[in-house]
């Protein structure tokens, strides 16, 4: 059965790169103002052609500063962006941006690039962040804590940039998690499928760093959602 769920994770792969390619990335240069709007229109066409639904647990926050995102893989992207029209301003690493065509799909929308090589990153990453949180047209940051895509049910042990941009600016936050998100495109082992997506939106909370704990503690509240899940048989 491993070779039609092969076959699934190329046709998954290759609707993504065709619908983000050849018409969200153009729509997107014609239509600059449009940008939110369009991601959510054709992700949630991606979704369809795949054959992958979205269940959601709790409701979407969008007066949030930042989403904190656990991460799987793509589907996590465009499962967030399908769902509802929200508009996302997606942090992430330098060298997605700098993939010949695709990385339009990050720069034509200023999403916020980071350099994990380049000790200046950080700074970057601040200013970009501080400048978002006071656009008057509101955007709301999406970060995956985790850094990379999680091979295992268990979370990557969470890097310090959520942490330190949430207490400098005083975010207002959201965590969230998807699971069963791996199922439909599991970039680690090459497999596809269809089935559903399944988003827990947490209690949103303005981080007090007087709390020293509170990072961990997401993490495992976090961790509990997915183990959860596994218990009933739904993966992450």
């Amino acid at each position: 059965m491993k070779i039609f769920a092969k076959i699934r994770f190329l046709y998954g792969v290759s609707v993504v790169i065709i619908v983000a390619g050849f018409i969200m990335v153009p729509l997107i240069y014609l239509f600059p103002n449009r940008s939110n709007y369009i991601l959510h229109k054709y992700n949630a066409l991606i979704m369809k052609l795949i054959g992958a639904k979205i269940e959601s647990f709790g409701k979407r926050d969008n007066s949030v500063d930042m989403f904190i995102i656990n991460h799987q893989g793509i589907i996590d992207i465009v499962a967030m962006e399908a769902e509802e029209l929200t508009d996302i301003r997606w942090i992430a690493k330098k060298q997605l941006f700098d993939i010949p065509w695709l990385g339009n799909l990050l720069k034509l929308p200023n999403m916020i690039s980071i350099d994990r090589e380049n000790k200046a990153g950080l700074v970057k990453l601040f200013r970009d962040a501080k400048e978002t949180k006071s656009l008057k047209s509101h955007r709301i940051l999406a970060i995956f804590p985790e850094g990379t895509r999680a091979k295992e049910q268990k979370l990557k042990k969470f890097k310090s940039g959520a942490k330190l941009l949430a207490e400098k600016l005083k975010l207002k936050v959201q965590p969230v998690v998807i699971t069963n998100s791996k199922k439909i495109l599991n970039q680690h082992e090459f497999l596809g499928d269809s089935g559903t997506v399944y988003i827990h939106y947490l209690e949103p909370f303005v981080v007090d760093k007087n709390n020293k704990d509170w990072y961990q503690d997401l993490q495992k509240s976090m961790q509990e959602i997915i183990d959860n899940q596994e218990k009933k048989g739904i993966y992450r």
